[in-house]
């Protein structure tokens, strides 16, 4: 969907939308489900889908159902205390969703995913494909992290980071987060009174970072930083994110009717194609290299591949097909996928492309990292 300068908050026309509603927002101070606030929620939702529109939703909310129901007057703080009290409020939360959700005859379908499944190109691509069939059938995705086996390598962290490549990766038109805030500040409005809301971001430059804060105490687990992350994503990828009050009446209704609620993040005029998007956001760093002054600018300037000859070193153990990091000194220039495994590239680096077959005894390709492979860091 693109967006004219006349009507920065046209959105009348999107046939597909991902709302992301946090924990602060479904939950009481209590960690118990607010089950008003869901039943509006899902009062909207369900007469977006009956208007013809694709919607998904990205909810946040196990971890505070699970304390709920068990009573408990804190966040658990192991991994083990986490999963174990997701896999009794998932449950719980997606009861919740199917009961309200079918008063309004709408067939709602869990999906639960981990950072694994983003990072693995194939696992990537079958979500993709397992949620676009979804939409097809008219069902409504209900998405969540899968907390119960999630650990720290593989955690997404939070929903934020979660709901944006959701809907990076079904080419969404539009993504509204639903949180605790009416949008990024120019401080923090709990401590400054004189801070005032950003209506529009059309760059997310060191500035716009550095109004991040940290988490906000109670149930969630964002803040301003995921959400800056996730915009990043939206951005790069083509379509606009609203940040915007989860306890705001009628919220989404009132944004897609065009009112000014929220920040407005606008998307990129070149979006990054689906391909790049993945290196960039979903895949996992496997390794780096290292590269020379003439290397990073073919990478930045020109466009060109990365080919052995500028290449001064290897870190890391990695395969073919994997993504590493391309880094000029210690700074982060790119990401790209290989054509040869970390063993390989150490043998050739600094050599000519000729060379390579002389030195391996083979040679598939000339470029370390084609350039179709490759993406500059955001």
């Amino acid at each position: 969907m693109a967006l004219d300068g006349k009507s920065l908050y046209n959105f009348k026309n999107i046939k597909r939308l991902v709302v992301k509603v946090g924990s602060s927002t479904l939950s009481y101070a209590t960690g118990k489900l607010n089950i008003n606030r869901m039943e509006r929620l899902v009062r909207g939702l369900a007469d977006l889908s009956h208007s013809g529109m694709e919607v998904i939703l990205v909810t946040s909310g196990a971890q505070g159902a699970g304390i709920g129901r068990l009573g408990l007057s804190r966040k658990p703080k192991t991994i083990p205390e986490k999963q174990a009290v997701a896999a009794i409020g998932q449950g719980l939360l997606m009861h919740m969703y199917e009961k309200l959700f079918s008063e309004y005859s709408i067939i709602v379908a869990q999906v639960l995913l981990t950072r694994e499944d983003i990072m693995d190109r194939k696992r990537f691509l079958n979500a993709r494909n397992a949620l676009n069939a979804l939409l097809q059938l008219e069902a409504l995705p209900i998405i969540n992290e899968n907390d119960t086996i999630a650990v720290d390598e593989i955690k997404f962290g939070d929903n934020d980071t979660l709901s944006a490549l959701v809907a990076s990766l079904v080419d969404a038109e539009l993504l509204i987060l639903l949180t605790d805030i009416d949008g990024l500040y120019t401080g923090d409005p709990a401590t400054n009174k004189m801070a005032t809301r950003i209506p529009v971001v059309r760059e997310i430059n060191e500035d716009i970072e550095k109004l991040a804060g940290g988490s906000a105490p109670g149930f969630g687990t964002g803040g301003m930083v995921t959400k800056i992350q996730a915009a990043k994503v939206a951005m790069s990828s083509g379509f606009p994110m609203i940040i915007a009050h989860g306890k705001e009446e009628n919220v989404i209704n009132r944004i897609l009717s065009g009112e000014q609620l929220g920040t407005v993040f606008l998307p990129k005029e070149t979006r990054l194609h689906a391909k790049k998007r993945w290196i960039a956001f979903g895949s996992n760093m496997q390794g780096k290299i290292f590269i020379d002054e003439g290397a990073q600018k073919a990478l930045l300037a020109e466009g060109k591949s990365l080919l052995p000859t500028g290449i001064t070193y290897v870190e890391g153990d990695f395969e073919v097909g994997n993504t590493v990091g391309v880094f000029f000194n210690d700074r982060e220039i790119g990401r790209g996928i290989v054509n040869y495994p970390s063993l390989e590239i150490d043998k050739i680096k600094g050599k000519k492309t000729r060379d390579i077959a002389k030195v391996l005894g083979y040679k598939d390709f000339d470029e370390v990292i084609h350039r179709d492979n490759f993406v500059l860091s955001l």
